[in-house]
């Protein structure tokens, strides 16, 4: 009515034949619901107490504030994680509560952190990970009062949230694969059961996505049942997204690669470039030269370590550290070890034969290959 009687237009026919002096008292009414409105709809984040921040203040994405647009409508929210900060990367200031703290608080909320991560021995590299700010800062969001999740909660129900999450993630990944194309590699290993296992992957633009793992064990060395196998995957992926595939360097690999790329036209086969590494490694330590001296730096690394006497001594030398010793299936580890022993300090040995033979009653000149082998 108030509108219609001011001449305002928009909402109602404006009236023709209204008093100038009803006119304004309308139109001074009017401003007034206006100034109202503008101060219902102003910035307040409430703390506990009397902590007001002022409503001139800039307003991030994580903010509760609703501010007027000319309309006088409400801006449509953009998802419960508007709400929540996102920890350092939050482009909002602190609030005034948080700013106003003093050291000791501060130091006692960070005890309170450390004092959970040692007491249920969490890996201190946890504290890395992308979602441990989150976490913080969306608690910090809660206000006082909130209560963590239970170990049912943990073990059931947010479990199966997460695992939709992650499965909502691999669905957006998968929507590119068509788009960018991807590669598939097929990642062999040997567990401590002697299994042969091999884990499929894709590699996108957006991400890597895990496929499955297969036990190969049955027919590991079979050409025809691998290309059978990298058939089945290409199948899950999609033949048209597929246009690389990567696998491991032997016989076996190499006769399956070829099948695929024979049958799918469209995917290059190419082997993993570590294990080919690794491969040349092999070879290199199987050189009389290379064998005789990794050999002899077993020798010696076995001698140290089975002898607490020299182990000992050592370990109390200035620049003194532990050999790396070789392992059995990765063939890099031989020159790894090779050059762990080389960094050793040697000057320490040689200063060390008169104590060495002090001890023993002899000196190392004096150690043949039985002593070095016991």
């Amino acid at each position: 009515m108030k509108q219609h009687l001011d001449g305002s237009k928009g909402n109602v026919d404006s009236c023709k034949r209204v008093p100038s002096d009803v006119w304004f008292l309308i139109q001074g009414s009017l401003k007034e619901n206006v100034q109202k409105a503008k101060e219902k709809k102003g910035c307040f984040d409430k703390l506990e107490g009397d902590d007001v921040e002022d409503t001139s203040c800039q307003v991030g994405k994580s903010s509760n504030c609703v501010s007027a647009n000319p309309k006088g409508k409400r801006k449509a929210s953009s998802g419960i994680e508007s709400y929540f900060t996102h920890g350092i990367a939050d482009p909002t200031q602190p609030s005034i509560k948080a700013s106003l703290q003093s050291k000791e608080k501060w130091h006692d909320t960070d005890m309170s952190i450390a004092m959970w991560f040692y007491h249920a021995c969490i890996p201190l590299n946890a504290i890395n990970s992308p979602f441990f700010q989150v976490a913080i800062s969306k608690i910090a969001s809660m206000d006082h009062g909130y209560t963590g999740p239970s170990y049912h909660a943990l073990r059931v129900n947010l479990l199966r949230d997460c695992k939709q999450q992650v499965k909502l993630t691999i669905d957006s990944f998968q929507k590119t694969w068509a788009e960018t194309g991807c590669t598939i590699m097929g990642d062999g290993w040997t567990d401590s059961r002697q299994r042969s296992l091999i884990n499929f992957l894709v590699y996108s633009p957006k991400g890597i996505s895990f496929i499955k793992s297969v036990d190969a064990s049955g027919f590991i060395t079979s050409a025809e049942t691998l290309c059978n196998l990298f058939s089945e995957i290409i199948e899950i992926v999609g033949a048209k997204n597929v246009v690389h595939m990567v696998t491991d360097n032997g016989a076996n690999y190499k006769a399956a690669g070829r099948k695929i790329t024979e049958k799918y036209v469209n995917i290059y086969w190419s082997p993993c470039a570590a294990h080919s590494i690794n491969l040349i490694m092999k070879d290199i330590s199987e050189m009389p030269t290379v064998h005789s001296l990794a050999i002899l730096a077993s020798k010696i690394t076995v001698f140290i370590y089975n002898h607490k006497w020299v182990l000992n001594w050592l370990r109390n030398q200035p620049n003194w550290t532990e050999i790396i010793r070789p392992g059995v299936t990765r063939f890099a580890t031989t020159f790894i070890a090779l050059k762990s022993g080389n960094e050793d300090d040697m000057v320490v040995i040689e200063d060390g034969d008169n104590t060495m033979g002090g001890v023993q009653g002899m000196t190392t000149n004096e150690l043949d290959e039985e002593n070095w082998l016991a």
